[in-house]
């Protein structure tokens, strides 16, 4: 069901963003105002276009979420100020803990906003370090930085 909703999400994101750059074009006077002329097919583009982004949209979540795991060795108390440190520098809050499983959340609004609200970095224990599930980008930034702050 996440795979699903962060398919939606980014392709509402992929049309917003096409929409503004193609109202941009028209009010700079670059391009005709009549999709007809703007786009070779015409009205029949518009469908078209939707269909490519929708399949950008389904493959996405694919290769922009992952789960990875980051070896930090050592007892909890030893590891844990490292994953707050970490986590704090790259502009992460605790959200909950619930089972084990921490969840971060990026403080500031405009960033949850850039990324459509599928900010969550989900952090658990197992037994020689971390395993982090969230953003591909994000969740190698962190254990990259986890395996810098633990040498």
């Amino acid at each position: 069901m996440r795979y699903l909703i962060r398919s939606v999400k980014y392709f509402i994101q992929l049309m917003v963003i096409l929409s503004l750059i193609i109202a941009i074009l028209i009010v700079a006077k670059v391009v005709d105002a009549d999709i007809s002329k703007i786009f070779v097919n015409g009205y029949d583009s518009l469908w078209q276009i939707a269909l490519m982004m929708a399949v950008f949209a389904a493959i996405y979540p694919r290769f922009g979420y992952a789960k990875r795991q980051a070896i930090v060795p050592g007892p909890d108390e030893e590891t844990a100020p490292v994953l707050e440190r970490v986590m704090a520098a790259h502009g992460y809050e605790k959200e909950n803990r619930t089972d084990g499983v921490l969840a971060y959340r990026k403080r500031s609004v405009g960033d949850r906003l850039l990324r459509l609200w599928e900010d969550r970095i989900t952090v658990t224990r197992f037994v020689s370090g971390y395993e982090l599930e969230g953003s591909n980008k994000d969740v190698v930034r962190l254990i990259n930085a986890m395996r810098e702050q633990n040498d």
